[in-house]
């Protein structure tokens, strides 16, 4: 769940980046990729430690 969010919050915030540095809906698409990719493996490195220390 936690990836999830992350993912989100990382496409939101490339698309959002690229916009506010003058790109195109191309540039916009290639930040939000590689935002969220970058975040959802954070999330997801996050959520395995999170599991471990639970157990």
């Amino acid at each position: 769940m936690i990836y999830t969010l992350a993912g989100l919050f990382g496409i939101a915030l490339g698309a959002w980046r690229a916009k506010k540095n003058g790109g195109n809906k191309a540039d916009m698409a290639q930040y939000a990729a590689g935002f969220g990719i970058a975040f959802m493996l954070v999330g997801f490195i996050i959520t395995l430690i999170v599991h471990r220390l639970a157990v």
